[in-house]
């Protein structure tokens, strides 16, 4: 938070030191002893996600200074949303964990108030969902939770994709859905989501699609659903630059009704849930200004750093490729950079401890392979160009001296 954003908000609730780490400029983090970085690894949870643009920001504060009722609010910022991405409807969650949680559950009790009052207990509702091996990831905790039976099909790495038989064998009456992640991360096994949603409805059952990191390019945020899934969740924290605990539920008009019955402010199982009227307003603010990005522009300006940097860094020790996609199927090119040497597994590991001990820190992807890192430039912005290739430079010099 930097001085003006705190100076006009005029908080007097605010602590001692908050008001003078305020009025001195000195960061936040600084006051509290926190390392900041320029992260050139992507947009993780773990790294803070993204960072919002001032259109996001001035929406969450304005949000909150005043008093809302919630459900109307929900209601109104998905139609917004919806409208602005080509969807029937929208439902905000606390990120994109929680939407899975949430669409789940909406998929077990649907529009029945009773039903969804009643969870966790399950009775007289389907508790199946459907998967494949290959996309199972630690993101399917979130489903878990539920009282629900996690049914696998298929097996990873596949050269031919699962059995046609499998999906329909699998998808009985006690079915709620059909759960499809999206990713460059996932294994080959699983049968293309255009086959396993036409199966999944004719079976009646829906179809609930994973795409939280599938952002760029923008047109998925009605792709998938065009296609006929049910529900797509993506989060708002990451290419959006939307509030880092926020996520995006897209798809059909009852389902995400469903959401909104399971979903708090109302009480029962996704009561803890709660997402305030500063993330709904921002990811709000966050989707029309993504909706007006110059995607192009954003592409060749990552295709310049990347090219930049081999330029300046490729020699007999060092190998820096182009890679695209990125690891999560962005459609944003990266750069491979490797010590090829006899001891680059240890050069490359003291590289990316430099970067991070530096000042500026600096944060790079970990590579799949030994003396080798990533420099994503998703989540760099224009003024850090120069430091960023100047220091990685300097450390690759350094640890091949």
């Amino acid at each position: 938070m930097g001085a003006s954003d705190g100076a006009r908000q005029g908080d007097d609730g605010m602590g001692a030191s908050a008001v003078d780490t305020v009025a001195s400029g000195t960061s936040i983090y600084d006051s509290l002893g926190v390392r900041t970085f320029i992260n050139a690894a992507g947009s993780y949870t773990r790294l803070g996600g993204s960072r919002m643009p001032r259109v996001v920001i001035d929406a969450m504060r304005d949000a909150a200074l005043h008093f809302v009722e919630i459900d109307e609010l929900q209601v109104r910022v998905g139609t917004r949303i919806a409208a602005l991405t080509h969807n029937e409807a929208c439902y905000v969650s606390c990120g994109a964990a929680a939407s899975l949680f949430v669409a789940t559950a909406a998929c077990m009790a649907g529009t029945n108030p009773a039903l969804a009052r009643q969870l966790p207990d399950p009775r007289g509702m389907p508790t199946r969902v459907v998967t494949y091996r290959a996309h199972r990831n630690p993101y399917d905790y979130a489903v878990r939770t539920l009282p629900v039976e996690l049914v696998e099909i298929g097996f990873p790495n596949e050269v031919i994709p699962a059995a046609e038989w499998e999906l329909p064998h699998a998808l009985t009456e006690g079915t709620a859905a059909v759960l499809y992640t999206v990713g460059g991360w996932t294994s080959p096994g699983a049968l293309p989501l255009e086959q396993v949603i036409e199966m999944a409805h004719r079976a009646g059952v829906p179809v609930i699609v994973d795409a939280a990191a599938q952002l760029p390019p923008r047109e998925n945020l009605w792709r998938f659903t065009g296609m006929g899934a049910d529900l797509v969740i993506f989060s708002g924290g990451k290419d959006l630059c939307g509030p880092q605990s926020s996520g995006l539920i897209l798809g059909r008009r009852d389902l995400i009704e469903a959401c909104a019955l399971v979903g708090a402010p109302h009480h029962g199982i996704g009561r803890p849930l709660k997402v305030g009227k500063e993330e709904l307003v921002g990811l709000c603010a966050a989707v029309e200004w993504y909706m007006g990005r110059d995607e192009d522009a954003r592409t060749r300006w990552a295709e310049q750093l990347v090219a930049q940097l081999a330029m300046r860094l490729s020699g007999p020790e060092i190998q820096v490729e182009r890679r695209f996609p990125n690891e999560a199927g962005q459609l944003v090119a990266r750069a491979h950079v490797r010590f090829t040497d006899p001891d680059g597994a240890a050069r490359g590991a003291r590289a990316v401890a430099l970067l991070q001990a530096g000042q500026p820190s600096i944060e790079v992807g970990a590579s799949e392979v030994a003396g080798g890192f990533y420099v994503n430039p998703m989540t760099v912005e224009q003024d850090e160009v120069d430091v960023l290739l100047d220091r990685v430079c300097a450390v690759a010099r350094e640890v091949c001296a």
